[in-house]
């Protein structure tokens, strides 16, 4: 059951922007698993994508068709990750988009596609090809939460947030929805994730955009470790607001509109690990007085990433001497072990790097009994700081992947 995360409300349609939905059947009978953005002529488009080596089809043919701009289309579907098909899913990929194309009539490279599901099966291009007209069909501005519903693979919630602010008088609308809830460890983006705003932003700044909020949002969370072969964060910017155009982020206007994107894309990447597969509590690990914000991630992955220290809060066991340890293997070179701090939210557990004289193991199973906790660290290195969200460890995690392909 997901942590403190209730279903989407409140959802604005973004003006440029529609989007449908259909069964097509790709890996079950009776779900929704295809869904088409549309978006107007002259919307902007930036992504990012997984850094896995081992790259699926859909994101090499996003990467190739970003490049050439002007999209006018995305297609989505679930059941079937189209990664590990060799050069047979880049065939199946870009005839995706040839088909997509022309229902719209527009061109190929006009089109992104994405996947999600199993890895290594071949895509079902003809249950794609026979469900395209029927969500295209169904495309509307309000649509975001049957999106939601139908980028969903194990995901418990579907994952949506929106968000509107005035700029020069006018009402700005920035909407998004994301999916994951295992294989998250994005070191980019997450599994899924598609943002827009009707905000009228020069075309240039939407890359630079895309990364600087996938590195304050998706790229600070982690469930279990693994970066997927999907991974991809997309942002669209239509332009329909009718206000003065952004040319830059240092601006009232583009602060504005920036911190609004970047509120919704840390709300859809915190509530990955809220609904991580099994997850009971959402746990925020800051790192603080390092000697550089790369570094405080560095101890702060190796706290997230920890087995020992998820199902230790699983267990609401305080057995945080797992913490230190993670500290202490997660690659500083010259740490200095006797300037380690730890608290568990006010809870002082250690001191100068040993237990502090103070701290009572039933405050700290007090705090690890919450389903919200802050990890933090203190390094005693410099200023820097930095943090991530991670979730704990359940029986249920195990038993999700085991029965993952049945």
């Amino acid at each position: 059951m997901a942590v403190n995360l209730s279903a989407p409300s409140a959802l604005h349609p973004v003006a440029g922007v529609r989007i449908g939905v259909a069964e097509a059947g790709i890996r079950k009978a009776n779900r929704k698993d295809l869904t088409v953005f549309l978006l107007e002529p002259g919307t902007a488009v930036a992504g990012v994508f997984t850094k896995n080596r081992f790259s699926a089809a859909p994101v090499q043919v996003c990467r190739a068709h970003l490049a050439r701009g002007d999209i006018r289309a995305m297609v989505i579907n679930t059941g079937n990750a189209n990664a590990g098909t060799g050069e047979d899913g880049l065939a199946r990929a870009r005839a995706t988009c040839a088909v997509a194309g022309g229902l719209l009539g527009v061109a190929p490279g006009q089109v992104l596609p994405f996947s999600t599901g199993v890895i290594m099966e071949p895509l079902p291009l003809d249950r794609i090809e026979a469900g395209l007209p029927a969500a295209i069909a169904d495309a509307r501005a309000d649509h975001w939460l049957r999106a939601a519903e139908a980028i969903m693979t194990t995901d418990t919630l579907p994952k949506a947030f929106s968000r509107q602010l005035q700029v020069d008088g006018v009402t700005v609308t920035v909407t998004g929805i994301s999916k994951g809830a295992g294989m998250i460890r994005p070191n980019m983006a997450t599994m899924l994730g598609f943002l827009a705003t009707d905000a009228c932003i020069e075309a240039k700044l939407l890359p630079e955009l895309a990364l600087e909020l996938a590195e304050g949002s998706f790229n600070r969370v982690t469930v279990d470790g693994d970066t997927s072969t999907n991974d991809s964060f997309i942002v669209a910017a239509t332009s329909q607001a009718q206000h003065a155009a952004i040319a830059s982020w240092d601006t009232p206007a583009g602060k504005a509109v920036k911190d609004a994107m970047l509120e919704v894309s840390r709300l859809l990447a915190q509530a990955i690990v809220r609904d991580g597969e099994g997850a009971t509590k959402f746990i925020t690990v800051r790192v603080e007085g390092g000697a550089s914000a790369a570094e405080c991630r560095l101890v702060a992955y190796a706290i997230a990433h920890s087995p020992l220290v998820k199902t230790a809060f699983f267990a609401s066991d305080p057995n945080l001497g797992r913490i230190l340890a993670a500290v202490g293997y997660a690659g500083i070179e010259d740490l200095d072990q006797t300037r380690i701090e730890l608290h568990l939210d006010d809870v002082h557990v250690a001191t100068k790097g040993g237990r502090n004289p103070a701290y009572r193991e039933e405050d700290g199973q007090r705090v690890m009994k919450q389903s919200e906790i802050t990890v933090r660290v203190g390094l005693g290195r410099g200023t820097a700081a930095d943090q991530v969200w991670t979730c704990d460890f359940s029986h249920d995690y195990v038993t999700i992947n085991a029965d993952y392909r049945s």
